[in-house]
């Protein structure tokens, strides 16, 4: 991929990242921590950041989250993690996924984004895995500002382009 192209991938990935980010601080916390809610605010929130990590690693063998974050998204029978992780945490592993991406993505070469990646339910090119990964991480992100609207009658605006650029650290 040339320079264009990949500043252009990441100016859309990093503002659905910031989008889930935005979201994700303008929870209140009897939100946050409301079990009674299905889907859990929290538990959403989780399942975005841990996929965007893993569609981001180089390889699904041998991936794992950073701690505390353990495989259980990946449990088929869809087990829920045995606690509530706090914000500030899940802001963490935002961080973690966001400068991920940021990577993957200034490193794409024509040849790169052409290759095989390997999960359990499908064999994307690289370039067709960031897509994916893109479009799951925007769909949880409005998924969580409509809980935000229905809520609290209050949700953050829309991120027309990343806040950082592919080459900020």
């Amino acid at each position: 991929m040339d320079a264009t192209s990949r500043a252009s991938l990441w100016d859309q990935f990093g503002a659905a990242i910031d989008m889930l980010e935005n979201a994700i601080r303008a929870c209140p916390d009897e939100l946050w921590h409301d079990r009674t809610r299905q889907p859990e605010f929290w538990y959403l929130a989780y399942h975005t950041l841990f996929f965007l990590d893993y569609y981001l690693a180089d390889a699904a063998e041998g991936f794992a989250p950073p701690a505390p974050f353990t495989l259980s998204e990946l449990d088929p029978s869809g087990v829920l993690p045995d606690r509530v992780y706090r914000k500030e945490k899940l802001l963490a592993y935002l961080e973690h996924g966001r400068k991920k991406a940021r990577h993957r993505i200034g490193v794409l070469t024509p040849e790169t984004a052409a290759q095989l990646c390997y999960y359990r339910w499908f064999e994307p090119t690289w370039l067709e895995a960031m897509l994916y990964n893109m479009r799951h991480v925007q769909h949880h992100a409005a998924q969580l500002n409509l809980i935000l609207r229905q809520v609290t009658d209050a949700a953050p605006g829309w991120v027309a382009k990343s806040h950082s650029g592919l080459t900020n650290e």
